[in-house]
């Protein structure tokens, strides 16, 4: 079987695994979100922390749930590194320097991920288990409960409530992510992956060199890195390390993982607003943009001209020799599109223009599909900008989902668009300006601005995954880089929240022979071209000086 042809089949056995599970997973988690009843597992947490979850909260109340449970984790994780040390099972490493343990609380708790340390020889177990891990679950719990709140605002009238933040909270984490991942850990300890506490082994090689082997619970923090759409890999290399990513199965099984909720969460939507029409158009325009990265990485990355490229068969550089090109193209676009940041390849050795395509991924927003939570909100505030041009177009009111879209929501969706461009490249310019980003470039000339602007492209959309050549272990990008992280992450959800609020105080509005019809084919078009655009006129400047001109001199 050819190369080219075993791809093909592995994108068609995947896109098959997704479409097996939309249905059933979108609307068991529309049941959930939906439900009025407690499990006593949830009844104990609610006590333990003084909430009530039949409590239903306005806006501003769930925002200030959102951002006081996201403050005291990040306090929390930052001083469970500062104290490594001191907790059993440190393994013997030192604490984490304060710059690095900001950076890395903030990023675990953004769902960002972003590493700028090497995990299996810095962070003791106690650090990995009870903290990352830990955060990689109600991080994307937050996400999803956002993106229910937004829903909400479509499916309710009359009303400024939205739910109870801490009860979607506590139902995400129990009854999806934790249930869906110990399934995963389990197959995955099965195919090779290990799962232990036991101490650093050291080895002599076949050279008489001594090398440390890192143990772990690498199953379990695997299966929610991935699930949700976190990335942060217990060890430095990621899911290219056999201990994380054994075989071709498990490669498949984790690109599965970072998709499947994102992929399933509009049948939820649909559901919940009574019309899974309307989550059908959503699904579409997220398969058509993450199907287009897909076909263009692997194409470049097969026809890329050069006499290595073409002996070898296309371009191995960086590539996991086990997978070669085709899975780890897709691997690349399918993280690079959620907000995952997990890697089975090295993206600093894409080349040009496929590198392009995985910027280009997370400056959409990460909306096709992105992360979870934040992939569907991202592309509901899309559709509102969508709704907002075609009646622009044909001179009339927009509506979305029976709720007139006015001067208020659009203000709000326009705010939401303008923050990460704002922090991209804004970030980006300064660091270009200063020596800190200049010292920081393994490489000059475009691909070394590559680096720059894939770091902040990374931590503004709460990515995580890095062009690894890029030195960003100083005071200066730990800390700027953390403040994208927050900024990118919390910012956004105001203006979700605040939406969802205006929304749900609307008065349905009648269909009439003159509403738009956002469930038919011809609005996931406009969609996907208002995504396109938008992105294309805001970042075509900074690619071009990057990505566009070292693919373009190749």
């Amino acid at each position: 079987m050819s190369p080219v042809l075993a791809d093909v089949l592995l994108v068609a056995a995947l896109i098959g695994a997704l479409a097996l599970v939309h249905r059933p997973l979108g609307d068991y988690m529309a049941a959930v979100y939906s439900s009025k009843k407690h499990l006593r597992v949830e009844q104990w947490i609610y006590r333990s922390v003084g909430a009530n979850p039949d409590t239903e909260m306005r806006w501003p109340a769930y925002l200030r749930g959102v951002l006081a449970f996201s403050a005291v984790s990040v306090l929390f994780l930052y001083l469970l590194q500062r104290v490594q040390d001191k907790l059993p099972l440190s393994l013997g490493f030192k604490p984490i320097t304060p710059d690095q343990a900001f950076n890395t609380a903030v990023s675990f708790v953004s769902n960002t991920n972003w590493q700028s340390y090497s995990g299996e020889a810095a962070m003791s177990h106690v650090t990995q288990t009870a903290g990352l891990a830990v955060q990689n679950f109600v991080s994307a719990a937050v996400g999803i409960a956002v993106a229910v709140a937004l829903v909400r605002g479509f499916a309710r009238s009359r009303t400024g409530d939205l739910g109870n933040f801490w009860a979607d909270l506590v139902r995400g984490t129990v009854r999806i992510l934790i249930p869906i991942s110990v399934v995963a850990a389990v197959i995955l300890i099965a195919a090779g992956a290990i799962q232990n506490f036991g101490d650093i082994h050291t080895i002599t090689t076949l050279t008489g060199d001594k090398q440390a082997i890192s143990p772990g619970a690498v199953a379990s923090q695997e299966a929610i890195k991935d699930l949700g759409t976190n990335g942060g890999g217990f060890f430095n290399a990621n899911s290219s390390h056999p201990f994380e990513n054994p075989n071709g199965f498990t490669n498949l099984l984790e690109i599965f993982l970072l998709l499947v909720i994102p992929f399933s969460l509009p049948r939820t939507f649909g559901k919940m607003v009574g019309n899974v029409k309307q989550g059908y158009a959503i699904v579409a325009a997220m398969g058509i943009i993450w199907f287009l990265g897909v076909v263009a990485v692997t194409w470049i990355e097969y026809a890329h001209p050069g006499t290595a490229s073409q002996i070898a068969g296309g371009s191995m550089e960086g590539k996991e020799q086990r997978f070669g090109e085709g899975p780890s193209s897709l691997f690349a676009v399918s993280t690079t599109m959620t907000s995952t940041g997990s890697v089975n390849s090295f993206h600093d050795s894409f080349q040009g223009l496929s590198g392009g395509v995985l910027l280009l991924g997370m400056m959409l927003g990460e909306l096709a599909p992105g992360g979870v939570g934040s992939g569907l909100y991202g592309m509901l505030i899309m559709a509102i900008i969508a709704v907002f041009l075609a009646g622009l177009m044909v001179g009339r009111t927009p509506e979305y989902l029976g709720k007139k879209i006015g001067t208020r929501e659009i203000k709000l969706a326009a705010c939401y668009i303008l923050i990460t461009p704002a922090l991209v490249l804004i970030g980006t310019a300064v660091a270009m300006a200063l020596p800190d980003g200049k010292d920081a470039m393994t490489n000059v000339g475009a691909h070394g601005f590559s680096e720059v602007l894939y770091a902040y492209t990374s931590a503004s959309n709460n990515n995580g995954s890095a062009f690894a050549g890029f030195g960003a272990n100083t005071e200066f990008f730990n800390t700027t880089l953390g403040l994208c992280m927050v900024l990118g992450r919390f910012l956004p959800m105001v203006f979700v929240l605040a939406l969802a609020g205006s929304l749900a105080e609307q008065k349905p509005i009648p269909a009439t022979a003159g509403t738009l019809r956002t469930e038919k084919p011809l609005f996931t078009g406009l969609l996907v071209g208002a995504i396109m655009i938008i992105t294309g006129l805001t970042f075509f400047p900074a690619l071009a000086l990057g990505p566009l001109a070292e693919g373009l001199a190749a």
